[in-house]
């Protein structure tokens, strides 16, 4: 027998002993009157409990007592392995998949396991391609509101972590941790094959492709490949001759921030490295290195014809030019040809006539030093 209540509810006597509710909106059946009467806010969008505190409205009583942990800060919910405590019993239940290691909630795609339901649905999205959060500034996509949250502070330039070291301030909470590693000098990844150490995960895998000699990033100018996406970045500037970087002191412009930084020490006349055997300072560190092979008398480089072998890189390309007899530079107005630029500049004094070698003796002038070099001797 059936009964009609607020015209919302049936109550069916299924038998003398069990009987159900049934709700008329999506006839989905209640054991108790208690249950439907709870299930029918979701139609009605009902919100009767309201919290003292925020104003927040809840369509159920057990929801609000949640939510009023919020604001007393109680977690009456213990963890029995590790003692730590939850304001919700449902975050005390994942919490422990933790220790356990279970993952009930499977992909139907590609089988991958999760311990959360959450985790599950966000994954599903690689999927589907779904970006339910839109950006309401530029209206970029996003298939998880927390990458949503963390785009707005490019908007806002909310930067809420602080390092209590240097008091730095980041938008992300996970730029801060990898951050804190230089004051704590962490490096928790490790190489496999030579067991070197990094401070971030993406230092790692970069590091990796000189094992394995991978090189993903390809230009598409030049078909060139490199290991490092910074890398191909920086290539294209060769094709586009962007040069983003800009010296506030002469606005000489640079396709790379470090080509800059070394250009600012012109001008600073800084010189941050020094030869550990005569002191000498460099305003760059690889003249620097180049310089320590005066006193190591290391060559590394070796001519391929003759075996003579170089200390620096560009003696060894100019000396090339004795084999290969190739002569880049040219004279503007003769269109004579040399091997090297030095002897070029050292032409072009026969054009303009300059003169700017001087004898202190006899102040003669001549235009080349070997030449002054030679009179000296007289």
């Amino acid at each position: 027998m059936t009964f009609m209540t607020n015209n919302k509810m049936q109550y069916i006597r299924v038998s003398s002993r069990k009987q159900t509710y049934q709700c008329s909106e999506c006839l989905k059946k209640f054991s108790h009157k208690s249950h439907l009467i709870r299930h029918m806010r979701v139609h009605s969008q009902e919100k009767p409990y309201q919290c003292s505190e925020c104003l927040k409205e809840f369509s159920l009583r057990s929801n609000l007592i949640r939510h009023m942990r919020v604001h007393s800060q109680e977690k009456p919910y213990q963890c029995s392995e590790c003692l730590k405590f939850f304001s919700h019993r449902s975050s005390l239940i994942e919490h422990l998949r933790v220790h356990s290691q279970e993952k009930p909630y499977q992909c139907s795609e590609c089988l991958k396991d999760f311990s959360r339901r959450s985790s599950l649905i966000q994954h599903m999205r690689v999927h589907s391609q779904e970006k339910p959060y839109q950006c309401s500034e530029c209206l970029k996509d996003f298939s998880q509101r927390s990458s949503l949250i963390q785009h707005m502070r490019v908007h806002s330039q909310e930067k809420p972590y602080q390092c209590s070291e240097c008091l730095k301030d980041f938008s992300l909470r996970s730029n801060l941790i990898r951050h804190m590693r230089v004051h704590s000098q962490e490096k928790p990844y490790q190489c496999s094959e030579c067991l070197k150490f990094f401070s971030h995960r993406s230092s790692l895998i970069k590091h990796l492709r000189v094992h394995s000699q991978q090189k993903p990033y390809q230009c598409s100018e030049c078909l060139k490949d490199f290991s490092d996406r910074s890398h191909l970045v920086r290539h294209m500037r060769v094709h586009s001759q962007e040069k983003p970087y800009q010296c506030s002191e002469c606005l000489k412009e640079f396709s790379r921030r470090s080509t800059l930084i070394q250009h600012m020490r012109v001008h600073s006349q800084e010189k941050p490295y020094q030869c550990s055997e005569c002191l000498k300072e460099f305003s760059r560190r690889s003249t620097l290195i180049q310089h320590m092979r005066v006193h190591s008398q290391e060559k590394p480089y070796q001519c391929s014809e003759c075996l003579k072998e170089f200390s620096l890189r560009s003696s060894l390309m100019q000396h090339m030019r004795v084999h290969s007899q190739e002569k880049p530079y040219q004279c503007s107005e003769c269109l004579k040809e040399f091997s090297w630029r030095s002897t070029l500049i050292q032409h072009m004094s026969v054009h303009s006539q300059e003169k700017p070698y001087q004898c202190s003796e006899c102040l003669k002038e001549f235009s080349r030093r070997s030449s002054l070099i030679r009179h000296m001797r007289v």
